[in-house]
């Protein structure tokens, strides 16, 4: 990660979506891949990230995309690195179907 400088105010260890978005996630737990962010859960009020999403490959695919996807708690993100993200969870809690 490097430092980005925003309004003149560096920001230390940031990194943008569109990085997160070519990273491999990796549940730590089991070592499975996960797959890919394809996108993020934004907090309204406070703007703080609240979960990553990444679809579940495996199943069926629908005409119009994935019918399951992984919602990845913040919190359960333990470390983003240059082209990985590794995540401590129980996979069958975080599956739901897609909206």
């Amino acid at each position: 990660m490097k430092h980005i400088e925003f309004y003149g105010v560096v920001m230390k260890d940031s990194i943008r979506f569109q990085r997160i978005r070519e990273c491999e996630v990796i549940n730590i737990c089991t070592g499975t891949r996960l797959g890919c962010v394809t996108d993020i859960l934004i907090n309204k009020c406070n703007g703080c990230i609240e979960a990553i999403i990444i679809p579940k490959s495996g199943k069926v695919h629908c005409l119009f995309g994935y019918e399951e996807e992984y919602i990845i708690p913040y919190e359960c993100i333990k470390r983003i690195g240059d082209d990985l993200v590794l995540v401590e969870i129980q996979e069958e809690h975080c599956v739901k179907p897609c909206k």
